[in-house]
C-alpha cells in the first residue's frame, strides 16, 4: 500500500493547484461501502462482494432475532437487513441456511395500524441496536470509535479515538481519529471490541470484562468522581478472561477469513456463518486435529510438527502448542478423564457447555419509545457531497423516535443450558427480553410494560444459545449441571416478575417448566430448552457427584483404582461399579 499515491484511494485531483478543485470528489473514507466498489474493490473485488453479504454488513441475526421475539415476523430466518442485498451467483446452499436476498428494514409509522411491516421493533432496531453494522461508523464515544466499511476492522482505533502518529496535518486532540493513518491485516482484539460489546458481548467476555449494574467502579481521588474507565457507555467489572486471550491469542487466531468477511452467502444467524469449531484445532478423542475447518477449508496458520499441533499467532508470530483432546486420556487429570470417558458428553455437548467459565446474563430489558421526540436512525443518512461520510453519526437522519433502556438485573455465574440449533447442549443467556412501553405526544401511554408473543404462541421474553468466549482449562463441576435447577432451565425462583411490574408468570431466568413446556422463545431454528425426559436424565446423573465430588479422600480413590482400575468408558464404569457393590455386600 505504501507505493500507492493518496488519490488512488482518496481520489480528488492532485494536479489542481486550487484546493477546492483538487478536493472535488475527495473521499474521506475510501473503504465506506457506499464507494468501496471503486476503491478497495478494484483490487479486492471478491472480498468486497462477500463482505457486503456478511452478517457484519447485514445485521440479519440481530434484526431477525428481535423481530421474532416481538411477534413481527413468523419465521426465525432473516427477511430484512440494513439495506437491500441479493446473492446473484446462483450458488445458494439453502441446506446451510443461505438466503437469496434481504430487503431493507421497514420504517415505523405510529399513525398507521400495527402490522408485520409497520412495527415498533423496527424503530427500536434503527434507533438503538443497529449501531454496529459496518455500513455505519457507529457510536462515536470511548470504546466505540471506528470507521465504516473495510476500515471498520482494518484501520485501528484506540478506545479514546485519538491519533498517535506523526502526520502534522492530523489533530491529536480531536477524538474520532485512527491510531495511525494505516491499513493493517493484523487486527488486535481491542479493535473487535469496538462492536462486540452488546448482544452476546463475546468481545468483552473474551478479555474478561462485563458491565456493572450501573454503580461504576471504586471512587477516584476527585470528589464525587468515579474511578472506573467508562467504555461503550458503561462501567465494567473485571472477571477471569478466556484462556486463549490469556495465552496471548487474538480473535483472528481462531476466526477465519470466511467467518469475518463472509463466504459469499447471505445468512440469518452466526452459527450458519461461522465455520471454525473447537475440534478443528483441538481434535477429538479418536484423532488429532485434521488442520481443516468444519467446512473443509485448510487452516493455514496451524500445522503438525514432531507429533504436536502448532499455531502461529497472527499478531506477534508466537508459536502455541495446541492441546489435543486425545491426549487427555493419557493425562493425570482424573476428573477430565472421567468426564471425557462418558460418551454422551462428547456426542451431545458443545465443548464450551462445560469449558465456558461464565457468561453475561442481562435480565429484563425495559425499553421506552417516546413518540414525541425524534432520534438518529442508524440506517438512514442525510445527503452528503462526500458519500463516504454518510455512515458518520453527524450525517444520520433524525428519522427514528427516542428510546430509553434499563434492565432488571445482571448475573455472570453458571448460565442455563439447553439445546442449540445443532442439536447439542450449549449455554443459554437472555436474548431479547424486552418489556415494552410506548408513550405518545403528551405522554399518553400506548403500551405499558408489554411483552409481545411470538407466532408460535410463546412469550417474547427470550433466551438464546451462544458460545460465551470465556473458555478455561478447568471445566464446570458435575454438580453445576447435574444438581442445579438453573442449569436445567428451571430458574432460581428468586426474581418475582409480577411484583416488579412484568406481566409474565415465570422468572426471567426460567426458560422451561418441570413438565418440559417451553416458557421463553428462542430465535434460533432448532434451539430449545431441555424436555422433561432430558431434565430427568440429567437430574438422575446427579448421583454421580456422591462419589466423584464429595468423596474427596485421595486414599479411598487410590485403593479403588488399585483394586479395579480406572473407568475410562461407560462399559468399564459399569463393570467397576458392579465390582464395588459386590465387594461391599461380601464385606
Amino acid at each position: 500500500m505504501k507505493d500507492l499515491p493518496c488519490e488512488f484511494c482518496h481520489q480528488g485531483d492532485p494536479k489542481e493547484i486550487d484546493m477546492k478543485m483538487a478536493h472535488d470528489g475527495l473521499l474521506s473514507n475510501p473503504s465506506d461501502y457506499r464507494v468501496v466498489d471503486r476503491t478497495c474493490g478494484v483490487c479486492h473485488y471478491d472480498i468486497v462482494l462477500s463482505s457486503k453479504k456478511s452478517l457484519h454488513a447485514t445485521s440479519a441475526g440481530i434484526i431477525s432475532g428481535a423481530r421474532w421475539a416481538w411477534g413481527a415476523q413468523n419465521t426465525k430466518r432473516a427477511i430484512y437487513g440494513t439495506y437491500n442485498v441479493r446473492d446473484t451467483d446462483k450458488d445458494i446452499p439453502s441446506e446451510h441456511g443461505a438466503l437469496t436476498n434481504l430487503n431493507k428494514l421497514p420504517r415505523f409509522n405510529p399513525k398507521r395500524p400495527l402490522t408485520n411491516r409497520n412495527h415498533p421493533v423496527d424503530d427500536y432496531l434503527r434507533a438503538e441496536c443497529l449501531r454496529c453494522h459496518v455500513w455505519s461508523r457507529g457510536e462515536e464515544r470511548p470504546g466505540d470509535y471506528r470507521a465504516s466499511g473495510c476500515a471498520a476492522c482494518h484501520v485501528l482505533y484506540s478506545d479514546q479515538g485519538l491519533y498517535e502518529g506523526n502526520d502534522q496535518a492530523i489533530s491529536k486532540d480531536r477524538p474520532g481519529r485512527p491510531i495511525t493513518h494505516r491499513i493493517t491485516s493484523k487486527i488486535p482484539t481491542f479493535q473487535c471490541l469496538h462492536c462486540h460489546n452488546r448482544g452476546d458481548r463475546i468481545g468483552t467476555n473474551f478479555i474478561g470484562t462485563m458491565e456493572s449494574d450501573g454503580y461504576g467502579a471504586p471512587w477516584s481521588r476527585t470528589a464525587g468522581a468515579k474511578g472506573g474507565k467508562k467504555l461503550h457507555g458503561k462501567y465494567y467489572n473485571y472477571l477471569i478472561p478466556d484462556i486463549h486471550y490469556e495465552r496471548g491469542m487474538a480473535c483472528i487466531d481462531c476466526h477465519t477469513q470466511n467467518d469475518i468477511h463472509g463466504d459469499g452467502n447471505i445468512y440469518s444467524k452466526k452459527e450458519q456463518a461461522v465455520e471454525i469449531e473447537c475440534t478443528d484445532c483441538h481434535g477429538t478423542l479418536t484423532q488429532k486435529s485434521t488442520l481443516y475447518s468444519s467446512r473443509g477449508k485448510r487452516i493455514p496458520w496451524i500445522w503438525e510438527d514432531k507429533g504436536k499441533i502448532l499455531l502461529q499467532g497472527k499478531i506477534d508470530g508466537k508459536i502455541h502448542v495446541i492441546p489435543q483432546i486425545k491426549e487427555i486420556l493419557n493425562s493425570n487429570n482424573d476428573m477430565a478423564k472421567t468426564a471425557m470417558g462418558i460418551p454422551g458428553h462428547l456426542e451431545k455437548l458443545e465443548c464450551y457447555a462445560c469449558h465456558a467459565k461464565w457468561a453475561p446474563q442481562c435480565y429484563g430489558c425495559h425499553v421506552q419509545q417516546d413518540l414525541s421526540q425524534k432520534a438518529k436512525d442508524w440506517i438512514e443518512s442525510k445527503r452528503s457531497a462526500d458519500l463516504s461520510k454518510a455512515g458518520e453519526r453527524g450525517y444520520l437522519a433524525q428519522s427514528a423516535f427516542k428510546w430509553r433502556e434499563t434492565r432488571s438485573y445482571l448475573r455472570w455465574d453458571d448460565p442455563t443450558l439447553g439445546i442449540n440449533s445443532e442439536g447439542l447442549v450449549a449455554p443459554f443467556i437472555p436474548g431479547c427480553q424486552v418489556i415494552f412501553t410506548q408513550i405518545g405526544p403528551g405522554s399518553n401511554s400506548k403500551f405499558t410494560n408489554y411483552v409481545f408473543t411470538t407466532s408460535e404462541g410463546i412469550s417474547g421474553i427470550s433466551s438464546n444459545p451462544l458460545q460465551p468466549h470465556t473458555i478455561r482449562k478447568e471445566a464446570r463441576g458435575c454438580e453445576s449441571c447435574h444438581s442445579n435447577k438453573k442449569a436445567l432451565g428451571l430458574g432460581t425462583g428468586t426474581f418475582i416478575p409480577q411484583k416488579n411490574g412484568i406481566p409474565i408468570p415465570f422468572g426471567l431466568d426460567q426458560i422451561v417448566d418441570e413438565n418440559g413446556t417451553q416458557l421463553q422463545s428462542t430465535s434460533h431454528d432448532g434451539a430449545r430448552p431441555f424436555n422433561r425426559e432430558e431434565m430427568s436424565k440429567i437430574n438422575r446423573m446427579g448421583v454421580c457427584a456422591d462419589c466423584h465430588k464429595f468423596m474427596t479422600d485421595p486414599v479411598i480413590w487410590k485403593r479403588i483404582k488399585k483394586r479395579v482400575g480406572s473407568a475410562q468408558t461407560r462399559k468399564l464404569h459399569t463393570k467397576v461399579l458392579k465390582h464395588l457393590i459386590i465387594s461391599d455386600e461380601n464385606n
